[in-house]
């Protein structure tokens, strides 16, 4: 469930904050919190990350991180369903 997910990630120790968000896209959670570092992953376009455009306007970074093959979560839970 994404609250774990949530809490996954924010037990550890680089992350600050980690959020889960009901809005179609995260850009109003990334306006109101500006963070310096946004990272998503190298699925995704540089360009076609939302919010990008408010991190690097104040000078933070974003960060696309490599895809694990045999790692995704859908891959993980289409696994288990199909031995189910």
């Amino acid at each position: 469930p994404e609250q774990e997910r949530a809490e996954v990630l924010a037990a550890l120790a680089v992350v600050d904050v980690s959020v889960v968000f009901d809005q179609d896209t995260p850009h109003d959670i990334i306006q109101a919190l500006q963070p310096d570092v946004l990272v998503k992953g190298a699925d995704w376009a540089h360009d076609a990350i939302v919010g990008r455009d408010v991190v690097e306007e104040r000078g933070g970074v974003v960060i696309r991180v490599p895809i694990e093959q045999g790692h995704s979560t859908t891959g993980l839970v289409d696994k288990m369903r199909s031995r189910g």
